[in-house]
């Protein structure tokens, strides 16, 4: 593994707001898989480079999982026996870095690249979170985007909520009122969202209500839908300004979220 290969994926993996651990061979005694200075780094659902395999790297993978997990902040210094104990017929010594590197980033998925979505995203661009943005025409879409976005053209956006993450941000600002109805039922049948707002009046509101009930929606999930989104005391109606109200309605939901875990 060349040096820059590591760094590389490393500035991939931040660019996109994705915390890892870094795990290093610090030291090692005796026949080890891997000399020291060897690298791996392991994400939440995936790892890259490799200790040497085996019982050695499958418990480092498991460490750094459970670092992830509770969000440690702090490096962990662990030493292995590569003998028959670890599943490991080496016989030597290997000494383990594990560093936490980065801080979960909230998902933000935006439906809708019409007036009030694409002020909305220069706004929440400015932040620490990642950002799904989708929409059914390419051409409503900026020529270029920040990294942490990520752009989806899709002719049928309902079909991309199954596709997004658990916990993940979810904001409908779409032009059709029928595409709105059909991307409510599916991420309120889905239920794993932490936080849905949904532009619209409260006309709206009352209207979507009585249909999704009929649909089989929980009256407990169904006050769980912010509509009409957005902090009620930003009033205006310029996208700028809808978009501000929004934007400050996520900064609280997460807000309040970050105080629960801490």
């Amino acid at each position: 593994m060349r040096t820059d290969d590591w760094i590389t994926r490393l500035h991939d993996l931040q660019q996109r707001g994705e915390p890892c651990v870094v795990a290093t061979l610090v030291d090692n005694q005796g026949s080890t898989p891997r000399d020291a200075g060897s690298k791996m780094l392991v994400t939440a659902s995936q790892q890259f480079f490799t200790l040497g395999g085996g019982n050695l790297e499958f418990q480092v993978t498991a460490m750094a999982r459970e670092m992830l997990k509770r969000v440690a902040k702090t490096s962990r210094f662990e030493r292995f026996s590569l003998g028959a104990r670890l599943g490991q017929c080496c016989g030597g010594m290997a000494s383990v870095l594990l560093e936490p590197l980065g801080q979960p980033q909230p998902h933000v998925v935006i439906y809708g690249a019409g007036h009030v979505g694409r002020a909305l995203v220069n706004i929440l661009s400015t932040l620490p979170c990642r950002i799904t943005w989708v929409d059914a025409r390419a051409s409503e879409f900026p020529a270029q985007v920040d990294p942490q976005i990520t752009c989806i053209v899709d002719e049928e956006p309902e079909g991309t909520v199954a596709q997004m993450p658990a916990d993940s941000y979810f904001m409908v600002l779409t032009h059709d009122h029928q595409l709105d109805f059909a991307l409510s039922e599916r991420i309120l049948k889905r239920g794993d969202f932490r936080y849905f707002g949904l532009i619209g009046s409260d006309t709206k509101r009352k209207r979507f209500d009585y249909r999704l009930s009929g649909k089989g929606i929980a009256d407990e999930q169904l006050a769980r839908m912010r509509c009409p989104v957005g902090l009620p005391d930003v009033r205006g109606k310029l996208p700028a300004e809808i978009a501000v109200a929004i934007a400050g309605e996520f900064i609280a939901a997460y807000g309040a979220h970050s105080l629960k875990v801490s």
